[in-house]
């Protein structure tokens, strides 16, 4: 039997390896997003919105929300050193953004197993939910810190 990995301990002795790791993201860098919370289970991220990430009504494209959004995820599911993908997402678009308006993107993980975690989005501007995403990640085998063998 497989030895259990303690990943509360994994996240507070690997933590700047790890933020290190799912912060280096070449997309979310192209579009400005930069990380502004990492801890076990909450992750931040701010996104400034430009006039050439609007759509044809002059508003955020749905698509730079998404991405911020599922960045967030990203960095939340893989804050325990073991390697995360996305599985699935719903996400519903309340509101408009426009340029100049300054996004967060707040994940919070609400379950997490063996093998798939549960993850939900808020993205804001200022105190007004913009949109929300629901996410599910799989959890592969493989660490990506500490003891890789596991």
């Amino acid at each position: 039997m497989a030895k259990r990995i303690d990943e509360q301990a994994l996240h507070q002795q690997h933590y700047t390896e790890i933020r290190d790791k799912v912060a280096d993201d070449p997309y979310a860098r192209s579009l400005g997003i930069r990380l502004t919370k990492f801890e076990e289970t909450v992750s931040e991220a701010e996104l400034v919105v430009q006039e050439h990430m609007v759509n044809a009504y002059g508003t955020a494209h749905g698509a730079v929300i998404y991405a911020l959004a599922d960045h967030v995820l990203s960095v939340a599911s893989n804050a325990h050193g073991k390697a995360s993908v996305g599985l699935s997402t719903t996400a519903q678009f309340i509101q408009a953004a426009k340029p100049g308006d300054v996004l967060t993107a707040r994940a919070v993980e609400t379950k997490r197993n063996f093998r798939v975690g549960f993850y939900r989005v808020d993205v804001l501007r200022g105190e007004d939910i913009i949109a929300t995403i629901d996410g599910v990640s799989y959890r592969k085998d493989q660490y990506f810190v500490g003891d890789k063998e596991n």
